[in-house]
């Protein structure tokens, strides 16, 4: 490689060196950038029309122009777009083929532009485009949750605090603490949309362009909804970035803490839930063995996305204003969170909707010392105080201990003993429906509360837009 080489590239003039191959191998994001030829192509052709309404390219060539591009981009699309050694980056690729096809009037489609700009326009529309496709995935997995809560309101299982076993709950009410998250993880993502929708194209290296270029045109040509106010913030901006990966890891974790579920309700000593063999696999020497990898992936997964947060923060702290090419590392923590998501969130729509709930299972799993708390509201009904109500309870318990019988079999003569409070009605607690009914508050596991919550999780959902107006749980 020559100079020759060298005054190919974009930047080439001003060096009469070559670079050397190991650094030109370091240095290049094409491999990866290469993603993004569709953005790169768009941005391109509305730069061109900016240009010409500028009147720095004539109409004649900016139709050339544009021309050229919807042949690169059918190249790309029919992938036969045949890459070169000196192609650092997506942008180089483009211009360079742009030029073979038009000739040299395909340089000036750069003119006042910068690659700073360049890229930082190009990863937005890359995003904006995949926030809406994790959106609907997303979507569809609430979705999942949401249904199959309203289909099976009448099964009954315990509820685990510190995985012991608390107080009966329904498995309505665990779905739907599933699908809560993502309500809220969907609101984020308008949020996080309505800031990545914003252009940066027209910011030139640093200081701006000097050529009168129409940017808020040139915006709503690209779909964007406003412009950048600074060129300098503009092109050395990646907290869109940042925001992504967190978004995207605050989701895991919750599609972990779900998986985490799955896994534990499927064991054998559970046996609440069994999911099906599309979402299993077995084990290579114990042929018994049915294994949850899609939720484990799902767990582990949510850990690279954790990973790729804090790698990216790592780079971004301490840079000097503007751009520096350690900016180079967002497309790769971009484009695989971006993959991840996609993965994860059909995977475990996937798994949630095909997965088999034991409702036998989850009633055994009732025993009536989850009923402890229920015997200090009976007394609390009766007028006595609740602190000293829960120590009654305790009582109680520990006199089931002492007689080796469930609650429902201490008799009544000795309940007295404890409290004078109790009476024949006392039985009314022994029942785990009647327990679950007691919360009607709003957000508990009554099945009036279940209903109400499925109703507005299915109402939000229904109006969900991610490009939209800011969608808000209300009131059925």
């Amino acid at each position: 490689m020559g100079s020759e080489n060298e005054s190919v590239k974009l930047w080439g003039g001003r060096f009469s060196g070559s670079t050397d191959p190991v650094m030109e191998k370091f240095n290049a994001s094409l491999p990866f950038d290469k993603i993004m030829w569709k953005q790169d192509i768009q941005g391109s052709i509305a730069y061109a029309k900016a240009l010409s309404r500028a009147n720095l390219l004539t109409e004649d060539e900016c139709n050339t122009i544009i021309e050229g591009l919807e042949t690169v981009r059918n190249e790309w699309a029919q992938e036969i777009f045949e890459t070169q050694p000196q192609d650092e980056d997506i942008h180089t690729a483009n211009e360079r083929r742009l030029k073979e096809l038009v000739g040299e009037v395909g340089g000036k489609v750069h003119t006042g532009r910068s690659r700073n700009d360049q890229v930082a326009v190009d990863m937005k529309l890359w995003l904006r485009e995949h926030l809406t496709e994790i959106g609907e995935h997303l979507t569809i997995l609430a979705r999942v949750l949401v249904g199959r809560a309203d289909r099976e309101k009448a099964v009954l299982m315990p509820g685990y605090t510190h995985l012991q076993r608390a107080q009966p709950i329904r498995w309505s009410h665990l779905l739907l603490s599933h699908a809560w998250p993502l309500v809220t993880d969907l609101e984020r993502l308008q949020e996080l949309y309505s800031r990545v929708n914003v252009c940066p194209l027209g910011s030139g290296a640093l200081a701006g362009n000097p050529f009168h270029i129409d940017r808020e045109q040139l915006a709503q040509d690209l779909g964007f909804r406003s412009i950048t106010e600074n060129s300098l913030q503009a092109v050395s901006d990646r907290d869109y970035v940042v925001e992504f990966l967190f978004w995207s890891s605050l989701v895991g974790s919750h599609l972990s803490r779900l998986a985490e579920d799955v896994i534990l309700y499927s064991t054998r000593e559970f046996g609440y839930i069994k999911l099906s063999d599309a979402y299993a696999t077995g084990s290579s020497l114990m042929p018994q063995k049915k294994n949850p990898d899609s939720m484990e992936l799902i767990r582990g997964k949510a850990g690279t996305l954790a990973g790729n947060l804090c790698g990216f923060l790592a780079v971004l702290k301490g840079l000097p204003s503007t751009y520096n090419k350690d900016l180079q590392e967002d497309k790769l923590k971009m484009f695989e969170t971006a993959s991840i998501m996609k993965g994860l969130l059909q995977v475990a729509a996937g798994a949630v909707e095909t997965m088999e709930v034991d409702a036998a299972a989850c009633q055994k799993g009732l025993t009536e010392e989850m009923l402890a708390t229920d015997i200090a509201y009976y007394l609390v009904k009766k007028g006595m105080a609740f602190r000293t109500a829960h120590g009654k309870a305790g009582e109680v318990v520990k006199l089931a201990e002492e007689l080796g019988c469930p609650f429902s079999k201490i008799p009544l003569s000795e309940l007295v003993k404890v409290s004078s409070l109790f009476a024949d009605d006392v039985s009314s607690v022994w029942n785990f429906e009647h327990s679950v009914e007691q919360y009607e508050a709003a957000g508990g596991t009554a099945l009036s509360s279940i209903n109400v919550q499925i109703t507005k999780v299915t109402a939000f959902l229904d109006n969900f837009n991610v490009a939209g107006e800011r969608t808000s749980v209300t009131s059925p």
